[in-house]
């Protein structure tokens, strides 16, 4: 049996939700209602949801507060977002103790300092680690670099003198990691140095420029080889246990191959031969929903 009394008015002023444990501000609301089952009580709103937990936002269609639960219920054009990032999907859940939220559907996602976009099928934000976990068919754009795998794991840590804003500092990438980069000295052809295997470790500094990559086990690295002059001199192919890449203002300048070496050099011909590219290798551009505009996808 259901116990239901509800209110169907306009929400114009901030409404706290739980607030004898936590403050979640329900900021508007077109409509609310509220009730109690035997599983205890709920309030239930609808359009223009935007319910605020100190730096996070959270936007959607309607939203469920289950306050025995301590979740948050958000479906239909989910929108979450703080000082330093903003990720959308179709439906998630928001542990309001925890201050962690799970999206899923359409996730796509980016750094609002352009630094860095990715989609993926689901994505869980830790606001009290720092830490985003994106799964299934990930895809990150990293500039002209682009990153692939079935779980990308994102840290971030506050960067100096930004007012609380955070930058990536490590990016963790398994089940058939890929990492591609256009080369930015050959402009025609367009060529793109490329990397696998079955772990990535990818650091960047605090200006969010790749300071390093190491890939293990089964790994493999195809790069554009250039002489003192930048002239173009071939493309090397080499595998091995660990490969360590090396960047200089995140650039590739160096790479190390240990474990089981085994390499190959292609002639300056074979520049732009699709035939050399990794097995996996594809360039997915067209599919990153930021990079055609600015405001919100």
């Amino acid at each position: 049996m259901v116990m239901l009394q509800a209110i169907a008015l306009p929400i114009v002023h901030d409404n706290i939700l739980r607030a004898e444990k936590k403050k979640i501000i329900l900021q508007h609301a077109d409509f609310i209602e509220g009730g109690q089952t035997i599983a205890g009580s709920y309030r239930m709103v609808s359009g223009n949801v935007v319910f605020q937990d100190g730096t996070i936002t959270l936007c959607c269609d309607r939203a469920t507060d289950y306050e025995q639960q301590d979740k948050i219920v958000l479906e239909g054009h989910v929108f979450m977002t703080d000082k330093t990032i903003e990720i959308y999907g179709d439906h998630g859940v928001y542990d309001t103790d925890r201050g962690t939220g799970e999206l899923r559907g359409h996730v796509r996602g980016r750094m609002l300092d352009n630094s860095l976009a990715a989609t993926a099928r689901r994505a869980v934000v830790n606001t009290a680690t720092s830490q985003i976990l994106l799964y299934d068919d990930v895809l990150v754009w990293h500039n002209r670099q682009q990153i692939s795998g079935e779980t990308i794991f994102l840290h971030l840590k506050e960067s100096e003198g930004s007012g609380k804003r955070k930058s990536i500092d490590e990016i963790q990438v398994k089940g058939n990691p890929f990492f591609a980069a256009q080369d930015t000295l050959s402009l025609s052809p367009i060529v793109y140095d490329q990397c696998s295997g079955k772990k990535m470790v990818i650091l960047l500094n605090n200006k969010s420029k790749i300071t390093g990559i190491t890939v293990t086990s089964q790994a493999e690295i195809l790069y554009h080889l250039y002489d003192e002059h930048q002239k173009p001199v071939g493309i090397n192919y080499s595998s091995g246990d660990m490969i360590r890449m090396f960047f200089a203002n995140g650039t590739l300048n160096r790479v190390k191959v240990t474990g089981n070496v085994e390499g190959k050099q292609y002639p300056e011909r074979m520049r732009g031969d699709k035939s050399i590219n990794l097995a996996t290798f594809a360039w997915r551009e067209k599919e990153n929903p930021f990079k055609q505009q600015q405001g919100s996808p």
